[in-house]
């Protein structure tokens, strides 16, 4: 003879005088449970996807408010830089070049320097032709601990002062693994941060006096890490904090000198094009854009400028939503081409 086990439930069943009216009512506990947990898995699934809604409205959100303060708070004034005494590094080639054909057509005493002296005569014969009622140029390497000094001070013979020292000059490195050697690095930090600080250091007296300005062509990987470009990240990271930190203690000081911090995309020139074909798929920013992006940024005394636009979004969201940036940044690199560089 078996034993069966009876709960309270079956109990009250069998003891009860009155029958279920139907089947469906009898079995109305186990239905209960089911449908709960019907509802538990959807809930679940809306937040799986809320995420992805959130990111949406915040995207937007951001969009919106970006587009409305780009458009709304514009009193750039061409007139202002007729006549400003401009030192502009990097002047050879892409961004810095068209930097040097917008000034020149804004009528802006100009000294250009770069590495290659021939490049640089070409740039200084085309900026004669669109108005520029003045313009030098010295051929320097900002590899040497001595050359930003002497850039500096050419400027300010020839000029007899400075309104503007807008900072372009770069120094590129492969980009991939073996690009981490600490040569590659120290010299990266000697053109791309060591050389803005000399420069910087050299000109601050002059811009002070005429209550001018400092502009420094910055990068993205300055504000968000990237994979595989360790030594130019770092530099462009020390760029910021240097130039973060001076922008407060000439507030405190009561100094009139602004900074303009400038994060560009990937520069539109063939050498930044060579050093990370098959690495990245994002697509060079177009040069005389970007320009007139940083112009405009430096003649309105503006503390930072994106362009693409869409990276002052990118740096906003970045410490709020780490995997979306990640995500972001997967998307524009080969990390298998990277990897095996």
């Amino acid at each position: 003879m078996g034993f069966h086990h009876v709960d309270q439930a079956g109990l009250e069943l069998l003891i009860s005088s009155d029958p279920p009216a139907s089947a469906s009512q009898s079995a109305g506990i186990p239905r209960v449970k089911h449908l709960t947990q019907m509802k538990e898995v959807t809930f679940a699934l809306r937040l799986e996807r809320s995420p992805r809604r959130t990111m949406k409205v915040l995207l937007l959100t951001g969009l919106g408010a970006l587009f409305f303060a780009y458009y709304w708070d514009d009193n750039f004034d061409p007139a202002s830089l007729q006549g400003a005494r401009v030192l502009l590094t990097g002047a050879n080639a892409g961004v810095g070049e068209e930097l040097a054909y917008h000034y020149a057509r804004l009528g802006s005493h100009l000294v250009l320097t770069a590495h290659t002296e021939a490049f640089l005569q070409k740039v200084v014969g085309n900026c004669r032709k669109l108005g520029a009622p003045k313009i030098f140029y010295i051929a320097a390497d900002m590899a040497s601990p001595e050359a930003p000094e002497s850039v500096v001070q050419f400027a300010l013979d020839k000029l007899g002062g400075l309104d503007y020292l807008v900072l372009n000059h770069i120094g590129g490195a492969p980009a991939g693994t073996r690009a981490r050697s600490a040569q590659a690095t120290r010299w990266l930090m000697q053109v791309n941060f060591l050389s803005y600080v000399q420069l910087t250091s050299r000109a601050l007296p002059s811009l002070t006096d005429s209550e001018g300005s400092l502009v420094v062509v910055s990068s993205l990987l300055g504000r968000v890490p990237a994979s595989f470009s360790t030594p130019y990240s770092a530099a462009k990271f020390a760029l910021d904090g240097f130039f973060g930190s001076l922008r407060r203690e000439l507030d405190v000081q009561d100094v009139n000198v602004a900074i303009t911090m400038c994060v560009l995309g990937l520069r539109d020139r063939a050498s930044a094009a060579e050093a990370v074909r098959g690495v990245t798929r994002v697509k060079a920013a177009p040069g005389p854009k970007a320009a007139l992006a940083v112009i405009r940024g430096g003649a309105t005394r503006a503390a930072g400028v994106f362009y693409p636009w869409r990276f002052h979004l990118l740096c906003l969201l970045r410490r709020w939503l780490p995997r979306p940036r990640a995500w972001f940044i997967r998307q524009e690199l080969n990390v298998t081409a990277a990897a095996a560089a």
